[in-house]
């Protein structure tokens, strides 16, 4: 005796070995033995042999035609056995019943289970809704390998127009253009990034990093919403003075300047100048819900993305040739350089120069200033901020850190293109703490520092810079900033560039005015803003850091070295002498920090944005320290 039956969702065959009425042992063709309920058996059956039964079903079952049983099955349940045999007009032999019980369970959509061996027709509509959406299926998996194929044959799908931001930074899987990427991706050897930028996609490298950016931080475009136009309050008075700014060549958001006035009693009046756009719009007007949402204008090489938009900027930044809307505080300066008054003002404020460091600093540095110099205009009033800015410094008794460091700046020629896409880059560099560099941070930490404090003394909330056990953080309340050296500081010089100056600006206007603050006392909207510009003024400024990296390797691309200088940061982490890109060098034996080593460039990647060298020869090893112990390490 043999019997099919069903385990696991596959039909088996086997040969009964002992009848034991509720349940049986069965041995099946493969050899093994199971005890079987006598429930589960679906046929009983002599001949053929339980595999032969299972081949020839199985051929057979491929002759019935699925949708012709669907027709002539009724519509109440039935038993596979039942309408094999009506199917057949006879009594089923063994093979045909078994053919038509796997032809029913073979096509769910048209036949339902109800039980071990029992079925039932699928309704008319219910089978039309399935077979939709199996020929939908059909139609979507023809769709992707089309794709796929395409992507592989260098070309890009019309179907990802509109939606690689989507494919390469958020990918939906269940998204057919997902799958087909995927799918082409594995067939080709290739990430996403790389197997869109051999299809076109992608302009070049820079597109890939500069767009993951504003997808995420920019995800409905860098256009800025409608607003209504800043409105500059009439009658502010006109300040008698002749205000010059200090900027390198590409600032345009001119936040700051300076004045310096002879007094009839000896000394001068000196002037901070602050550009002051909350005089142009309030808290919660379009503007600053604007102003609000990006929180800081995003700096990158050859490019910036502005807190405020281009008509608000040209309305208040401090330009040569205009009278500008700003904050004052003015300094009563003697003529041993100390101060004997200080007074802020809402004013307005004659701007005649814009000092750029590239013309300013070759005549005005270090050399200069020892050795005396040529003549130019501004001479004696930057000598005058300088002299006074020494005096502030050691006022604070905090020395000017990081002198021997030097700052790189960027400078990008989209008009040009490259073997890597369009900009050629040139990197240059600047000794930090420059008498330019100290002047004006020493009038800023001032003005920062100054109205802080004000804002404190007469309880109004603003956001201050607090640093204590060398953790700065930014609270509502005022505090020590332990590093600077001074008793409080808030960020109030840069309103056009962040919303944390803006906020402090509109609160010390109502200071100075008599007004009503805009942000009251333990203000919750004061807090959320608070916390929303640390988290975001951070992820600005790390994009700026993998920026300036990428833009480092399309410089040692475009100068295509065979061989560089690099000082050995620690372990095999590396620093070029020529640009700030540090990098690891497997190869690289054990060195003490700052050795100059050799090493030659053997590749890099724009998307992975490493550099790949090998070491070729220790050139030099720091000189010891007075205690003969330790190296000096890379700055």
């Amino acid at each position: 005796m043999f019997v099919l039956f069903e385990e696991d969702g596959a039909f088996k065959a086997g040969t009964v070995l002992a009848d034991n009425d509720a349940s049986l042992q069965v041995e099946t063709t493969h050899g093994k033995r199971v005890k079987l309920k006598r429930a589960n058996v679906l046929l009983n059956f002599r001949e053929p042999a339980p595999a032969d039964l299972l081949a020839r079903a199985e051929a057979e079952a491929e002759q019935l035609d699925t949708e012709f049983l669907w027709e002539v099955c009724g519509d109440e349940e039935f038993a596979f056995a039942d309408f094999a045999a009506e199917y057949h007009g006879h009594a089923p032999t063994p093979v045909e019943a078994a053919a038509v019980l796997l032809r029913l369970h073979s096509a769910p959509i048209y036949f339902h289970r109800k039980g071990k061996g029992r079925f039932r027709k699928a309704p008319a509509d219910i089978l039309q809704a399935a077979l939709a959406g199996l020929e939908k299926k059909r139609q979507q998996a023809a769709a992707i390998d089309r794709m796929r194929d395409e992507l592989l044959a260098g070309r890009l799908p019309a179907e990802f127009s509109g939606m690689l931001a989507q494919l390469l930074y958020r990918p939906d899987r269940n998204r057919p253009e997902v799958k087909a990427l995927e799918a082409a991706c594995v067939d080709a050897g290739l990430s996403a990034a790389r197997l869109l930028l051999k299809c076109g996609a992608l302009s070049s490298s820079y597109e890939f990093h500069h767009n993951r950016f504003l997808f995420e931080y920019f995800p409905e475009g860098v256009h800025f919403p409608p607003f209504d136009a800043p409105v500059v309050p009439d009658g502010l008075p006109r300040a008698e003075v002749a205000a010059f700014s200090i900027d390198d060549a590409t600032t345009t958001e001119i936040d700051d300047a300076f004045s310096v006035t002879p007094r009839a009693t000896g000394g001068w009046r000196v002037g901070i100048h602050i550009a002051a756009p909350s005089l142009g719009f309030s808290r919660g007007s379009a503007l600053d819900a604007i102003a609000r949402r990006r929180l800081s204008t995003v700096y990158m090489p050859g490019n910036k993305i502005t807190m405020l938009p281009d008509e608000v900027v040209e309305c208040f930044t401090l330009a040569a040739g205009r009278d500008c809307p700003a904050i004052s505080l003015y300094l009563d300066v003697n003529a041993d350089l100390s101060v004997s008054g200080q007074e802020s003002r809402i004013e307005i404020v004659p701007i005649v120069a814009n000092l750029r460091h590239h013309d300013i600093e070759p005549v005005f540095n270090e050399h200069t200033l020892h050795d005396g110099g040529p003549d130019f205009e501004w001479k004696r009033e930057l000598t005058v901020l300088w002299d006074l800015a020494t005096v502030l410094e050691a006022g604070r008794g905090k020395a000017s850190a990081n002198q021997n460091q030097v700052d790189h700046s960027f400078y990008v020629d989209w008009q040009t293109d490259t073997a890597d896409g369009p900009g050629y880059v040139s990197i240059g560099q600047r000794k930090r703490g420059s008498p330019m560099d100290k002047l004006v941070a020493e009038l800023m930490i001032l003005a920062n520092s100054t109205w802080g404090k004000l804002l404190d003394e007469v309880n109004v909330p603003g956001l201050y810079r607090v640093q204590s056990g060398g953790k700065v953080r930014m609270t509502t309340t005022g505090g020590p900033h332990e590093g600077l050296g001074v008793d409080c500081y808030a960020w109030s010089s840069s309103p056009l560039r962040r919303y944390v100056d803006l906020v402090n600006q509109w609160q010390l206007i109502a200071v100075l005015s008599g007004g009503e603050p805009a942000f009251a006392p333990r203000s919750t909207d004061l807090m959320a803003a608070l916390r929303d510009f640390e988290l975001t003024y951070a992820a600005y400024a790390e994009f700026q850091r993998q920026m300036e990296r990428y833009w480092c390797v399309r410089w040692l691309r475009q100068q295509a070295p065979k061989e560089v200088e690099a000082i050995v940061v620690r372990d095999n982490l590396v620093r070029l002498d020529s640009v700030p890109l540090t990098f690891k060098v497997a190869s690289l034996p054990l060195q003490y920090p700052g050795s100059r080593v050799k090493l030659a460039i053997e590749g890099s990647d724009l998307l992975d944005v490493e550099v790949h060298a090998r070491y070729v020869a220790t050139l030099a090893e720091p000189e010891p320290s007075e205690n003969g112990m330790s190296f000096f390490e890379g700055s």
